[in-house]
């Protein structure tokens, strides 16, 4: 790892003196919760990542049977249902890996915007399709709807009988989804441990699964995920531990005002992005802290970035670099902190997800929050509740008075503010390419950070971020109407009216909450009022 932070190394070495002082390391490994809290709660419950290593290697040949029994069953698609933590480990896997020919594609699904739902539905072939239902909990709510929609058609061509063996599950032992697929039939049930959260489980079956159905190499992930482990365990100091020395520059930084983690990738690990933001945004942003990490941001001329950046460059041998290379000379050139993290291949994936995940324990530890809970997520999903409750008492969604314009929203803006657009749209091409377009003009002309999320995906990734973290956010929410809406088996809402219910409900939470936020309406999707966005910005 090439650390080249500039006037910062001193106070990173005094902070990698005070960890070794304190035995930090040592005691993460003994799973020592006072480490971040005098309060065991959601901590000692929650350190099952350190080990579960050693669990998969059991389950190896366990998992490679049974991708070879839905290979030869005749399975052509494996459609993911799930949030958070259950499905950004399987996108980056799914983008990365890709499928062996004559094994399954896999399609994540972590949205319930009715176009995208109907997208994947006219994608799969029902009957060669296996749909993998994924929750930690056994109770959220995005995937269970989801699978309410799927199995309701896979009646309509399916026996009665054989419908359950189109559905497997992974949760915890023992949660209502557990109980409920072994009432209805599933072909299999993968119980996670429970001492794992959701955003640090790509290495338990949340990961493996997946990536097994597409024979992926889940032996050589996990022997470069028990490197990296062995490093961060066995390391006589933190300067010579690959993660707590990660840890030690984006958690020193981020207290002197450094808190901007800005990802730069080689293309063939892109989608690496998303899970990095997930995890560090809802492990650190609470209690009016936070490490805000932007990804897929386009790079930009040194001088648009502020002060408040810290650039990490993960960087693939032999990919094609040449464009993340020229940029990132540039921004070195300029005095921007950065670090640089040479990967040999793809299935160095491995070794990423296990360096973050102790990476982001340590920069916990130095902010001094506790990077297992999400206090703040729970508040949009009591809105959101309340959103249905009035829906069904109603008959329609209710309204909520917002600021309506960006430019306002962005009035006040400082140098430390970051851009979070929020975005319940279909995510595709074009759109991609306008929120890029976005995020440029607003980088360019007031240099600040921007981020993007997509709806309602970011509420179990970047929402606890938004809400819990400090008050620099200027959140812009835009929603949309929908063409075509899809019903929910068994509920008096649609998934159409359970997406805009999350917008509104995520809304109130942030405005509760004392967030700066604005909304922005649109007529089913209509990118023409986002190209205006942008020329708006000239």
């Amino acid at each position: 790892m090439d650390v080249n932070i500039g006037m910062y190394m001193d106070a990173v070495k005094a902070e990698m003196t005070n960890l070794d002082q304190s035995d930090i390391v040592r005691r993460i490994w003994q799973k020592d919760y006072t480490v971040w809290k005098h309060d065991p709660t959601e901590i000692t419950n929650r350190l099952g990542w350190l080990t579960v290593i050693d669990l998969m290697r059991d389950e190896i040949s366990t998992l490679e049977s049974f991708a070879e029994e839905v290979r030869s069953t005749g399975f052509r698609h494996v459609v993911l249902l799930g949030m958070g933590g259950s499905s950004l480990g399987p996108e980056v896997l799914q983008q990365t890996l890709s499928s062996t020919v004559g094994y399954p594609k896999l399609i994540v699904l972590d949205s319930t915007i009715p176009a995208r739902v109907q997208e994947v539905a006219e994608t799969v072939d029902l009957e060669h399709t296996l749909f993998l239902v994924s929750s930690k909990s056994g109770t959220t709510i995005e995937p269970l709807s989801l699978y309410q929609y799927f199995r309701h058609l896979l009646t309509t061509t399916t026996k009665k009988e054989n419908v359950g063996q189109h559905f497997l599950a992974i949760t915890d032992p023992g949660t209502p989804l557990a109980k409920q697929a072994e009432q209805e039939g599933f072909r299999r049930v993968f119980p996670n441990p429970a001492d794992i959260g959701g955003r640090y489980a790509v290495l338990s079956y949340f990961g493996l699964v997946p990536a097994a159905l597409i024979s992926g190499d889940i032996r050589s992930l996990l022997d470069r995920a028990d490197c990296m482990r062995g490093s961060c365990a066995t390391a006589e100091s933190v300067q010579e531990n690959p993660g707590a020395l990660l840890g030690a520059v984006i958690g020193t930084l981020a207290l002197r005002g450094r808190d901007k983690l800005t990802l730069v990738t080689s293309p063939v690990i892109s989608s690496l992005g998303l899970w990095v933001e997930q995890l560090i945004a809802e492990s650190t942003g609470k209690e009016g802290k936070g490490i805000i990490p932007v990804v897929g941001e386009p790079l930009l001329e040194p001088l648009c970035y502020g002060d408040d950046r810290l650039f990490v460059y993960l960087r693939v041998q032999n990919d094609d670099n040449s464009s993340p290379d020229r940029a990132i000379e540039r921004i070195r050139s300029s005095g921007q902190p950065i670090v640089v993290i040479e990967m040999q291949d793809s299935y160095d994936l491995g070794a990423e997800f296990f360096r973050w995940e102790f990476a982001t324990a340590i920069a916990g530890a130095i902010l001094g929050v506790n990077p297992f809970d999400q206090p703040d997520v729970q508040a949009a999903k009591q809105a959101t509740e309340g959103v249905l409750g009035d829906f069904m008492t109603l008959g329609h969604l209710s309204q909520v008075e917002a600021a309506s314009s960006l430019t306002d929203l962005l009035a006040n803006a400082d140098s430390k503010n970051y851009v979070a657009v929020l975005a319940y749209l279909r995510e595709t091409a074009e759109i991609d390419k306008l929120m890029a377009s976005l995020r440029r003009k607003i980088a360019e002309r007031y240099h600040i950070a921007t981020t993007l999320g997509y709806g309602p995906r970011y509420l179990h990734s970047t929402g606890q971020l938004h809400k819990g973290g400090p008050k620099i956010g200027l959140l812009l929410l835009i929603t949309s109407d929908h063409k075509k809406d899809l019903p929910i088996p068994g509920k008096k809402y649609t998934l159409g009216i359970l997406a805009d219910a999350q917008a509104l409900g995520d809304l109130l939470a942030l405005q509760s909450s004392g967030r700066r936020v604005a909304r922005i309406h649109l007529s089913q999707g209509d990118a023409g009022v986002i190209s205006r966005l942008v020329s708006e910005l000239n």
